[in-house]
């Protein structure tokens, strides 16, 4: 009897060891914190959307929507590896699992390492140019977490990150027949659509920055937010204004008056997160990165009522 109660004691305490550690690897890719991913996910699928005409087939909304979520994931290993001896002392994130010992520098590696090769995965089930355009992806995801030690505003470097998956949805949907022609013949749009993005990510990025800007200050981090200085709030409010004033002339909203009503509901929106962040304090500040994305939301329902529905309004 004594026996069995000891194997099942055993049991329990593996099955605990068990639930304990994936709960700290959930910790450590932000899954409870989704903000994240979401900021990826809807240019992507405005993209995919813009670069099928219209809704692009399972295959590959699951494709880009699982491998965003895991790129995002490892995103955040390699970021907590870099940040370590910083996170401590920024109380934002002094409790995260890498900082805290938690979990170690090679197993955060490792997990971010499984969730990029599942990622790719699923890359795989593309054509061969958006294989070849995934590892510029996975190169400028890595290079970022460091580039804030030498680029004054590495929030562009994270532009660039966060708007792979926008040259990756023409490519996927390329109907050139070699790989090269998938990665490099892609319609002008990807490119103002890319940008627009660019300046979307430095918009909210910035404000994220704002958040940690006297910590930052103590640290020795560059950040756009510290960069711009008393400038910060007009150069949000300029990123938002270029970032929609590319899309209202890409997205050509007089062609079908979903998409204006869409950008006009993104520019209320953009306007109120500007208002919100004008005294500069912590807690708006991160109020407002934190709902970003139902911005991108707009957009992205915009241009796809505007192709399932053409004779809409």
């Amino acid at each position: 009897g004594r026996w069995w109660m000891r194997l099942g004691g055993c049991e329990a305490f593996a099955v605990g060891g068990t639930v304990s550690k994936l709960r700290l690897y959930l910790d450590l890719i932000r899954w409870d914190r989704p903000a994240g991913w979401l900021l990826l996910l809807w240019p992507t699928l405005t993209a995919l959307w813009l670069a099928a005409g219209g809704f692009p087939g399972w295959h590959l909304v699951a494709v880009f929507t699982l491998g965003t979520i895991l790129m995002r994931s490892a995103g955040c290993c390699v970021n907590d590896v870099a940040d370590r001896d910083f996170d401590q002392f920024v109380a934002r994130t002094a409790n995260r699992p890498v900082t805290t010992g938690r979990i170690g520098v090679k197993e955060a590696l490792a997990v971010g390492a499984a969730l990029a090769l599942t990622a790719f995965g699923l890359v795989l089930t593309l054509n061969w140019g958006a294989v070849l355009w995934s590892f510029s992806a996975l190169a400028v995801a890595i290079l970022y977490p460091y580039a804030k030690r030498v680029v004054s505003m590495p929030q562009a470097v994270l532009g660039v990150a966060f708007s792979m998956g926008i040259p990756m949805a023409f490519v996927a949907c390329s109907e050139a027949t070699d790989a090269l022609s998938q990665a490099v013949d892609l319609p002008p749009i990807m490119g103002w659509l890319l940008l627009s993005n660019l300046f979307w990510v430095l918009a909210y990025d910035t404000v994220y920055a704002m958040v940690d800007r006297n910590d930052d200050v103590r640290l020795g981090i560059k950040t756009s937010a510290l960069t711009l200085g008393r400038f910060d709030v007009m150069a949000v409010a300029l990123f938002y204004a270029l970032h929609l004033g590319i899309l209202f002339v890409v997205l050509t909203p007089a062609a079908h008056p979903v998409r204006l009503v869409a950008l006009i509901g993104a520019a209320a929106m953009a306007l109120g997160a500007v208002w919100t962040i004008r005294t500069r304090k912590r807690a708006p500040c991160f109020w407002i990165f934190k709902h970003n994305h139902w911005l991108g939301l707009v957009v992205f329902l915009g241009v796809a009522v505007s192709f399932a529905v053409p004779s809409a309004i």
